[in-house]
């Protein structure tokens, strides 16, 4: 029997050495100075999305830039990334945000700032069209990650998870009694911003 994959997702995480608690404090500041704006977030806050260009979180900038440059050598793409815009989450109880894509954008991900224990994995869905509409049974052994139709991903705190930006993804409530804090950002090519 001839195997190859074909058409393969891929999600790429780094783990970073930044301070975490100091961006935690800038977080919350800028939250309660600023009510934030409605999208995807439901009983959360998200900031507006120029958190790039404030100069606190220009170490958080510089390490997904290297990271990116990681993912686009990675990716075969010639041209350099471009950080569209960047913006923080906050959790709290309950609060968790719908599932959704990043329009406009190549590569979009979330940097976790503070993950208490129980405050909402990243579902990442299975991209393929059509795939829902058949659901074989399956025998009950440990299922090969190609087979998988959606994948949960424990956050960690100061790691950088990044994705396709076409990729359906949503995070479960936060079913701790603490906040979580998150930054999401997108990527594009230059020439394409």
């Amino acid at each position: 029997m001839i195997k190859e994959g074909f058409f393969p997702t891929i999600i790429y995480a780094e783990d970073y050495k930044l301070d975490t608690n100091q961006m935690a404090q800038n977080i919350i500041e800028w939250s309660n100075q600023d009510k934030g704006i409605k999208k995807t977030n439901v009983d959360g806050w998200h900031s507006d999305t120029n958190m790039h260009e404030k100069p606190e979180y220009k170490l958080l900038v510089d390490e997904l830039f290297k990271t990116v440059h990681r993912v686009f050598k990675e990716e075969c793409l010639e041209k350099e990334p471009v950080l569209g815009n960047m913006w923080a989450n906050i959790n709290p109880r309950g609060g968790y945000n719908k599932p959704h894509v990043h329009p406009n954008s190549l590569f979009s991900g979330v940097y976790y700032v503070k993950t208490p224990p129980n405050c909402g994995r990243l579902i990442c869905q299975d991209p393929r069209p059509g795939i829902q509409t058949c659901m074989p049974t399956r025998q009950q052994i440990e299922i090969p990650k190609h087979l998988w139709r959606e994948v949960h991903l424990q956050p960690q705190e100061n790691r950088a998870v990044v994705f396709p930006s076409w990729l359906w993804h949503s995070v479960q409530p936060n079913q701790s009694n603490d906040i979580r804090i998150s930054v999401s950002f997108n990527f594009v090519q230059r020439g394409f911003e």
